[in-house]
C-alpha cells in the first residue's frame, strides 16, 4: 500500500463491513433473491469498470445464439432514460446506453436486447414480451444479489487482479475479495498473447484462495479487428494510412493505445471519461484535433463502444467528412476454450 491508501484504509474497512453485512443478509435469506426457471448467466466483476465484460457477453451471444433464443439485460449505464426498455429500431445510446446499443447494432437480429436497473423486475418483462427466450445474459450484475443466476462468470483484469486489490476507497473493489466465492468460473481478461504457462499456474493458485475449490480459471486476450468505416468513409484496403488520431471514452485505454501505436504513428489520443455522453462541442474538439495534424495520410480512430455515440446522425455534419473508423474487438481464449464452452452449455436446461 502507498501512503494515501494507508490513510484511506480505515474507510476501506468500514466499506468492507457494510458490503459484508449486505451479502450476509442475502446469504441467510433475510433479503430476497429470485432464481428464475429461465437460464440466467451473469458476467460481472469485483472491480469497478474496465475488465472487458462487453466482448465476453458478445462471445456468449455468438456461442449460445446458434442453438438458443438469447436475451441480454444491462443496467444501461449513462443513458438518459429510466426503467425497463426493450431495444428497437428507435433505440440510441442515449436511450439504452452505449454497451447495450453496441449489442443491438451487432446482434439485434438474433438476440433480444434490453435495459433495466432492477433486474429482478426486468426479467419478467423480457419473458412476457418474448416468451421464446431461453437464456438471459446479465451484463455487470455480480453485485446485484436480488437475482441468483444459473451461472456466475467473474472477470478479473490481468493488469488489476482482484486478489492484489482492496475495496473502496483505498482500492477499486466493489466488495471484499471473498465475494469471488459466488463465482462458478473465473476469467482473467486482457492477458498478453504470450502469457507463460507458469504464470497462469501462479495466477490460478492465487485466485483459488478466494473461490470455492472446484472453480475453473480461464485466460482470455483481446483481438483487434480491421478498422471499419463510419459515415461515408471508404473501407480500408490492405495498405493502411501511416498516421492516426485516436479518440476514446473507455475505462482502460492503455491497451488500445498500445495497439494503435503498433500499426500507426499515433499523432494524439483524445481521452474522455468512460461512458462519455458526447456533445457537439466534444465532436468539434475531436475535429479540431484531427485537423491540427499536418500529415494528410491520417485517419481518425475510435472504439466500438464510442462508435455507437460518435457515429450518430447528430455528429455527421461535424465528423462526416473525416476519414473516421472504429476498431471492433473480440476476446479469444489462450487455451481451454472448448472446456469453457462445454461448461456454459451444460448449464442450459
Amino acid at each position: 500500500m502507498n501512503f494515501t491508501q494507508i490513510l484511506l484504509y480505515p474507510f476501506t474497512l468500514l466499506y468492507g463491513l457494510i458490503t459484508d453485512f449486505r451479502n450476509h443478509l442475502y446469504n441467510i435469506g433475510q433479503r430476497p433473491a429470485i432464481k428464475f426457471d429461465t437460464n440466467v448467466i451473469n458476467v460481472g466483476n469485483l472491480t469497478v469498470g474496465g475488465t472487458g465484460k462487453t466482448p465476453h457477453v458478445e462471445y456468449l451471444i455468438r456461442l449460445l445464439g446458434k442453438h438458443y433464443q438469447v436475451a441480454t439485460l444491462s443496467r444501461g449505464y449513462g443513458r438518459d432514460s429510466k426503467g425497463f426498455i426493450l431495444a428497437d429500431a428507435q433505440a440510441t445510446a442515449a436511450t439504452i446506453g452505449d454497451e447495450p446499443m453496441q449489442f443491438y447494432k451487432k446482434y439485434g437480429a438474433q438476440a433480444v436486447v434490453s435495459v433495466g436497473e432492477e433486474r429482478a423486475l426486468a426479467i419478467p418483462y423480457i419473458l412476457t414480451e418474448h416468451p421464446e427466450v431461453q437464456v438471459i445474459l446479465l451484463d455487470d450484475a455480480y453485485q446485484h444479489r436480488a437475482v441468483t443466476p444459473s451461472f456466475n462468470i467473474l472477470l478479473t483484469d490481468y493488469q488489476r487482479l482482484f486478489y492484489m486489490d482492496h475495496p473502496f476507497p483505498a482500492g477499486r473493489l466493489r466488495e471484499r475479495r471473498r465475494g469471488a466465492k459466488r463465482a462458478d468460473v473465473v476469467i482473467v481478461s486482457k492477458c498478453p498473447d504470450n502469457l507463460a504457462a507458469a504464470k497462469q499456474v501462479e495466477i490460478r493458485a492465487n485466485i483459488k484462495k478466494y473461490t470455492t475449490p472446484n472453480v475453473a480459471v480461464f485466460f482470455t486476450g483481446i483481438r483487434y479487428q480491421t478498422p471499419q468505416p463510419i459515415f461515408a468513409s471508404p473501407p480500408l484496403g490492405d495498405s493502411l494510412p501511416k498516421n492516426a488520431v485516436l479518440v476514446s471514452g473507455i475505462a482502460q485505454g492503455d491497451l488500445l493505445e498500445q495497439h494503435v501505436s503498433q500499426h500507426f504513428n499515433l499523432a494524439s489520443h483524445i481521452r474522455f471519461r468512460d461512458h462519455k455522453n458526447y456533445t457537439k462541442a466534444d465532436a468539434e474538439r475531436v475535429k479540431k484535433a484531427f485537423e491540427s495534424v499536418s500529415s494528410h495520410d491520417t485517419i481518425l480512430l475510435t472504439t466500438e463502444k464510442d462508435f455507437v455515440k460518435l457515429g450518430a446522425k447528430t455528429f455527421e455534419h461535424i465528423l462526416g467528412d473525416l476519414p473516421f473508423y472504429y476498431i471492433p474487438i473480440e476476446i479469444y481464449f489462450l487455451n481451454q476454450q472448448s472446456v469453457f464452452d462445454q461448461l456454459v452449455k451444460e448449464v442450459i436446461v
